[in-house]
Formats: structure tokens, sequence, C-alpha cells
């Protein structure tokens, strides 16, 4: 696993010289190439792909105001995606159409990188998240998964960003994070089904039921939790500003959840499966820093275990 996230793409171009050049750059930043027909565009975005942002070629259709539709078409199905617009050689002062403009967040001319670049950081990685913490919060629910899920392993893919406010599975958990460096929210997701299953064999005494599903979420939510706060909270009170709130909207026919702000959210995706069984869960994990987030006061609490000895709390062998 590597410490930076990454993110998904999806490249809506159809110059395939060009397309080298793009890839290369797009990997050389952490960024994965998403790339669909026409024909599938719609049904994708409709589900739960998730991606950090679009990159359009204003010559994706036959013509500007084709490739003008298309984009007002995707930002009503996925407005909290930006668009990057790709244009063309050297713009020139020419005039997009008002579409166009309306639904693009940023445009760029073709072979500028230090501008797409620009985009990018603006866009996509507008947040810088310290590598101790990715690999802390990856160890940490890694351990607690392993704990709560036995026999089961849990792997990790790397770490992503995403725009999106997609919902995944039927379970859902939340739990705030509030410290002088950090508030927001962390979530859990999963299919309901692969829990069950868990169950099943797990707990052959008991008939599984959604709410041993809830309960089991529940609790692997809590253990996450403490050692989150243990290890980068600590006993730091939350700053006043803490009493601050904003709503936070769900929508289960459309499966979104918003919490009130268009910052990007820190994703984990882990695989659990049985030593004896192919079959696996997947948990989503996701960090939203949407009411405060300062990098650069975030710190790990370094413990004295000396103390614990000397209280008689550890024995050492």
């Amino acid at each position: 696993m590597t410490d930076n996230p990454t993110s998904n793409v999806l490249v809506l171009e159809e110059d395939a010289p060009h397309e080298p050049d793009l890839n290369r750059f797009l990997e050389a930043r952490h960024l994965s190439v998403v790339r669909f027909t026409r024909e599938r565009l719609g049904p994708v975005l409709r589900s739960n792909v998730e991606l950090g942002a679009i990159l359009l070629c204003e010559r994706y259709a036959q013509s500007i105001e084709d490739t003008a539709r298309i984009a007002a078409k995707i930002h009503s199905l996925r407005p909290e995606i930006p668009i990057i617009l790709r244009r063309e050689g050297p713009s020139d002062g020419r005039a997009l159409p008002a579409e166009l403009q309306r639904v693009c967040c940023a445009s760029y001319d073709r072979g500028d990188v230090e501008k797409l670049g620009a985009i990018v950081d603006e866009f996509i990685f507008t947040l810088i998240y310290p590598n101790s913490l990715v690999r802390g919060i990856a160890d940490i629910t890694t351990a607690a998964l392993n704990s709560q899920f036995q026999p089961m392993n849990a792997t990790l893919s790397t770490p992503y960003i995403v725009r999106d406010r997609m919902i995944f599975g039927e379970v859902l958990t939340l739990i705030p994070l509030e410290s002088a460096w950090c508030r927001g929210y962390m979530m859990l997701q999963m299919e309901e089904a692969p829990l069950l299953e868990y169950l099943a064999v797990s707990r052959p005494d008991c008939s599984p039921s959604f709410r041993m599903v809830n309960n089991l979420l529940s609790e692997t939510t809590n253990l996450i939790w403490g050692a989150f706060k243990n290890r980068y909270i600590g006993d730091d009170s939350a700053p006043q500003s803490a009493h601050v709130q904003v709503p936070l909207v769900v929508n289960h026919h459309h499966r979104y959840i918003s919490f009130g702000t268009d910052k990007p959210q820190l994703c984990f995706t882990y695989t659990l499966q049985g030593p004896s069984t192919r079959r696996v869960a997947r948990l989503y994990q996701r960090f939203v820093f949407n009411l405060n987030w300062s990098p650069e006061d975030f710190r790990e609490v370094v413990r004295d275990e000396t103390l614990h000895v000397e209280a008689g709390e550890l024995e050492m062998f």
C-alpha cells in the first residue's frame, strides 16, 4: 500500500495520439484513468463508480455545442464532480458556449501541463493528508477488522480521494471526529448480505438479523474510533468552533449523502475474505473533514509508557 492517496479520473477523450502524454501525466500525479464508451456514459454516471474529476475534451462530440450538451447532462447527473475542459491548441481568447462555461470548473490548453497540474491540485487534491495519518488509519482499521471478523482476513487497496457523495450498500455508520486539527466524520459502509452470511457462520447458535448486523458494524466503528482518538486526538479538546454544525442530507432513493461541503473525501476500501471461501465482503471507509482541516497542526499522540510500567499496568517479559 502506498501512503499517497490516488483518485479516479474519468477521461472523455477521443484523440488517440494525445492519450499517451495524458496517461503519463495522470500516472505521475497519482491519478487512475477510467474510460467508457459514450453509450455507457449515462449508466456509469448513475452507478456507484467513484470519481475525483472528469476530464473532457472540447472535441469529444462532433461539435463544441454537442460537447456542451454532454457536459450539461453530466453535470445534472453528478453536479459534485468537477469537470475540467481541455481546449484544442491555444484558446487565444476564443469564447466557450455559455453552457460549457457554466458547468466546467476550469479549462486548460492542450499541452499546458503546468496549468493542468494546478487545476488538479485545486479541484482534486485540495486537502493534504499527512502520510503518517493515512498509514495509521490503514493500520488501525485493518487491526480492528481482523479482530472483529475472525477468521476472515482484511486487506486494503490504495487509499483514494473522491468528490462524489455516493452511498454504498445498505448499512452505514457515522461517528464525529473533533480535535484541534480536524472536525468531521468517519463513515463506514457495507452491504448487508455478506454480514448476514458471516454471522450465520461465526455465530451458529443465533439466527442472524439486521439488528445483529447493525451491532457488529457499530462495534467495529467504535473500535476504530477509539484507536483513532488515542493515536491522533488524545485529551485535546475541540476548539470553540466545534459548536458550529451543518446539516447532513441523506437521500436513500438516489443513494446520496451530503455533508454540506464540496471538499474531497479520503477513502479506504477493505476486502474481507475467509480462509476457506472465495466470497468476499467489502468495507468502505470515508473521512470527511467538512468542518475543520488544519494538517499543519496534526500530530501523533506520544505516550510515556514508563508511567504505566511504574504504576504496575504493564509487565515486561
